[in-house]
C-alpha cells in the first residue's frame, strides 16, 4: 500500500494533504439554524477519522442574505458561524484531515421568496429553470457590496482556522457574470470574456486583502457548460489560464456541463445507469494545458477509477463523494487493505435527490450517514450471544442479519426464492438499475464472512421458526403488489411486476395507471415503450412519479420522450371492463365537485397495467404474534433514542418479535434498512 498513488501526499502551497481523496463540497442540509452544529461535525468529524485527506465542507455556504439558501446551507454571511466552523475544524485537524468550505452567491439559482425575501440578483434578468426566480438584473452598487460579501465571508473563515476556501462558479452568480447567456450587462461588467470575468476577479482580490497570501483559495467551475451559446471548452481553457496567471489563487476544481436544468444538473453529477467518470478526461485536459494543481469529482463511485485518475496524472486530487457518504471509512480499508469490505455507492442518488426536494442528504443503503450523533457506523459487539431468527432475505432482512451478525449474535435467514434481493432483484431487471445489486451483494458478503446462515427455498411457517428456538424474531418478509384495485374490473388488469419480471409480455396499446408514483411505474413503463407500444402513463396526482424525485427522473424522460408515450396527470382510473376483444377504462378525476357533472372519460385499449404499491406481508407475524414475550409491540421512544427494546407484555412468551421494512407498510430500501439498523444494533 505504501506505494498506492491514492495515499501519496500532495502539497499545495504550505499545505501537505496526507493523501489524494477528498470529498468535494456538497451540502448535506445538516446544519440548524444556518450553522454547521453537532450533526454536521460529526458527518465530517467520521471521515477525518478514517482518514480522509481533505473535506471541502458546504455546497455552498452563502455569502449575503439576497442568496438564500434553499437546501439549509450554512449562512456564510453571519459572524456566529466563525466558532461552530473552528469547533469542526479544529476536530478535523485531530485527525490529520484538511478543512475548506465552498463559498458562493447564488445569483439567479434561488427563490424570492425564501430567507429575508429579497430579490434574487443576477447580470441579468433571464430566469433559471430550476429554481423559477426572475433576478433583478444586478446594480452597480449590488456589485460594490457583493465584492464586500465575499471578502466578509473568506476572512471569517479565515478567522475560523480554516485551511482555505474555494469558490463556487457553475450555474451561480460568479459564472452567471462569465457566462453569454446570463451576463446581458454593458461594460465594464459585460460584453467581451475580459469584462465578464471581471467580477472573478475583482472579488478573488478583495478577498486576498483581506486573508492575505498565504491562506488557500481555489475556484470550483465550468471548464465548458455544453449549451448552445454558453461557455465553450476553449472558453473553458481560456478562464482556466486566465486563473491561474492571476497569481490570485492556488487551485483548479474542474467541471463540465450546466445545473439550470434537472437534466443539466444529472449530467454534471450522473447517477445510476450513467457513465462513471465523464468528465475526467476533459479535467485531465485542463490540468495538462494550465500544469495548476486541479481536482476534479463527478461520478468517481469506486476506488479503481479515483486510483486511475490520480496514477494517470489526470488530477492531483480525485473527490469521491458519493461514494464517502455510502462508506464514510473507504481510506481506512484502503490502509489496511480491506478494499473489498468498502460498502459500493450504488449510484442512486437517493443522497441528492432528497436535497433538492428540501429534505437532508441519507445514502440509500447506509442509514448511519446523517445520523452520525445517533446511529453507528461501526456496530459494536453484545455483552451476550442471542439466537436470532430473520424471515426474509431482502434490504431489511439482509441488513438485520448484517448488524446482528456484527454483534456477535447467532443468525439464521430464511428465505422463500431461490436467491436473496427481494424487490431489489426485481428492480435490478433493468439494465439502467444494475447497481442496486450492489446493496444485496455487499450485504451478502459481509454475512458470509459474519457466518449468518441463510437457507433458500423455505417458505417459513410458525413451527418452522420455533424449531429455531430463537430469543429473537424479525418478520422481514417484504410486500406484493396490492390486488383488489380498481374495485371493478381488478381481475382484468396486471400490476407493475408482471411486466418488470417478464412473467406478461406487454400488449400494442397500453394503459399504464401509476397511483404509487415510484420506479415500479416507470420501469415498466420502459419495457412496455421500448416494444413499440402505445404508451399512456395516467396519474392522480398533478405530477407523475413524484416518490423517484428529480435527477432519478431524467433517465426516465430521455428515454420515454423518444417513444410514443403520453403523461397525462390528474385522471385516476375508475375501472376496467371488457368490450370484445378489448378493454374499456373508465377514468375519472379527483378534481370534480361532488354534485357536479361528472367527466368520466374512457380508453379502449388491450392492456391496464396498474401500480397501487405493495401491500405487507404480514401473515406470519401475525401467527408469531402470541408466542412473542412483546407481543410485536414496539417502544417507539426506546427506539428513537437508541435504547434496548424490553417491552414484556406476554409473560408466557419465548422470544421478541418485530417486523420491518415493507413487512410494516409500503415504503422505500432506504426506509427498510434504517428499521433494521436502529431496531437490531441494540439487540
Amino acid at each position: 500500500m505504501a506505494n498506492d498513488p491514492l495515499l501519496q501526499p500532495f502539497q499545495l502551497k504550505h499545505l501537505t494533504l496526507k493523501n489524494r481523496l477528498m470529498m468535494t463540497a456538497h451540502e448535506p442540509a445538516y446544519p440548524e439554524d444556518g450553522m454547521p452544529k453537532a450533526l454536521y461535525r460529526a458527518y465530517h468529524v467520521e471521515r477525518a477519522k478514517a482518514g480522509l485527506g481533505l473535506t471541502m465542507t458546504a455546497g455552498s455556504a452563502a455569502v449575503a442574505k439576497d442568496s438564500p439558501p434553499v437546501f439549509n446551507n450554512i449562512l456564510a454571511y453571519k459572524d456566529e458561524v466563525v466558532p461552530w466552523m473552528r469547533e469542526l475544524t479544529d476536530a478535523c485537524h485531530e485527525h490529520g484531515t484538511a478543512v475548506m468550505i465552498q463559498l458562493t452567491h447564488l445569483g439567479r439559482r434561488t427563490r424570492w421568496d425564501k430567507g429575508d425575501w429579497l430579490p434574487a440578483v443576477s447580470p441579468s434578468h433571464r430566469r433559471e429553470a430550476s429554481h423559477r426566480a426572475f433576478p433583478k438584473q444586478v446594480e452597480d452598487w449590488d456589485i460594490e457590496r457583493l465584492i464586500r460579501d465575499y471578502a466578509d465571508a473568506a476572512e471569517r473563515m479565515h478567522a475560523a482556522g480554516l485551511d482555505g476556501i474555494e469558490l463556487q462558479a457553475y450555474g451561480h452568480l460568479m459564472d452567471q457574470f462569465w457566462s453569454p447567456l446570463t451576463n446581458t450587462l454593458e461594460e465594464p461588467y459585460g460584453g467581451d470574456l475580459d469584462n465578464r470575468l471581471r467580477f472573478t476577479f475583482d472579488v478573488l482580490r478583495a478577498i486576498r486583502q483581506r486573508v492575505g497570501e498565504a491562506f488557500i483559495v481555489g475556484v470550483r467551475y465550468t471548464g465548458d457548460e455544453m449549451l448552445s451559446g454558453g461557455l465553450t471548452s476553449n472558453d473553458g481553457l481560456e478562464i482556466s489560464r486566465r486563473l491561474k496567471n492571476s497569481g490570485l489563487i492556488d487551485f483548479l476544481n474542474v467541471v463540465r456541463g450546466h445545473i439550470d436544468t434537472d437534466a443539466g444538473l444529472t449530467d454534471v453529477i450522473p447517477i445510476q445507469g450513467m457513465p462513471s467518470a465523464p468528465h475526467l478526461d476533459f479535467a485531465g485536459e485542463i490540468r495538462r494545458e494550465t500544469d495548476f494543481p486541479t481536482f476534479h469529482g463527478a461520478k468517481i463511485q469506486d476506488v479503481a477509477t479515483a486510483r486511475y485518475a490520480i496514477a494517470s496524472g489526470k488530477v492531483d486530487i480525485i473527490g469521491m463523494t458519493r461514494a464517502h457518504m455510502a462508506d464514510p471509512h473507504i481510506v481506512r480499508k484502503i490502509v489496511e487493505g480491506r478494499e473489498e469490505e468498502i460498502r459500493p455507492c450504488v449510484g442512486a442518488n437517493y443522497c441528492l435527490d432528497r436535497i433538492y426536494q428540501g429534505g437532508a442528504a441519507y445514502c440509500i443503503h447506509n442509514a448511519a450517514t446523517g445520523r452520525e450523533t445517533s446511529m453507528p457506523h461501526t456496530i459494536s459487539r453484545a455483552a451476550q450471544q442471542r439466537r436470532v431468527v430473520i424471515i426474509g432475505a431482502g434490504p431489511a432482512g439482509l441488513e438485520a442479519a448484517r448488524v446482528a451478525g456484527e454483534r456477535g449474535h447467532s443468525v439464521v435467514v430464511l428465505e422463500a426464492a431461490s436467491d436473496a434481493g427481494g424487490q431489489i432483484r426485481l428492480t435490478a431487471q433493468s439494465e439502467r438499475r444494475r447497481e442496486m445489486l450492489g446493496i444485496i451483494d455487499w450485504r451478502l458478503a459481509r454475512c458470509e464472512a459474519l457466518d449468518v446462515e441463510i437457507r433458500y427455498n423455505v417458505w417459513a411457517e410458525a413451527e418452522d421458526v420455533l424449531a429455531e428456538k430463537p430469543d429473537v424474531v424479525i418478520v422481514a418478509t417484504g410486500g406484493y403488489p396490492m390486488e383488489d384495485q380498481p374495485t371493478v374490473g381488478h381481475d382484468l388488469v396486471i400490476n407493475t411486476w408482471d411486466i418488470l419480471s417478464g412473467h406478461v409480455p406487454p400488449g400494442k396499446r397500453v394503459l399504464l395507471f401509476d397511483d404509487a408514483g415510484d420506479h415500479a411505474a416507470l420501469q415498466a413503463a420502459e419495457i412496455i415503450a421500448a416494444t413499440g407500444a402505445a404508451l399512456e402513463i395516467m396519474t392522480p396526482d398533478r405530477t407523475f412519479s413524484a416518490e423517484i424525485m428529480a435527477m432519478n427522473l431524467v433517465p426516465y424522460m430521455r428515454s420515454l420522450q423518444r417513444a410514443n408515450v403520453i403523461f397525462t396527470p390528474t385522471y385516476r382510473l375508475k375501472s376496467v371492463q371488457r368490450d370484445g376483444n378489448q378493454l374499456l377504462a373508465e377514468i375519472t378525476s379527483d378534481y370534480i365537485v361532488h354534485g357536479q357533472q361528472d367527466m368520466d372519460h374512457a380508453r379502449r385499449i388491450d392492456q391496464v397495467v396498474v401500480n397501487y404499491g405493495i401491500t405487507p406481508m404480514a401473515e406470519l407475524y401475525f401467527e408469531l404474534k402470541p408466542h412473542a414475550s412483546n407481543r410485536g409491540e414496539v417502544n417507539y421512544d426506546d427506539l428513537i433514542v437508541g435504547a434496548p427494546q424490553s417491552i414484556t407484555n406476554n409473560p408466557d412468551g419465548r422470544f421478541q418479535l418485530f417486523r420491518i421494512g415493507d413487512a410494516v407498510e409500503s415504503r422505500n430500501t432506504h426506509a427498510a434498512i434504517y428499521d433494521a439498523l436502529r431496531l437490531v444494533k441494540d439487540l
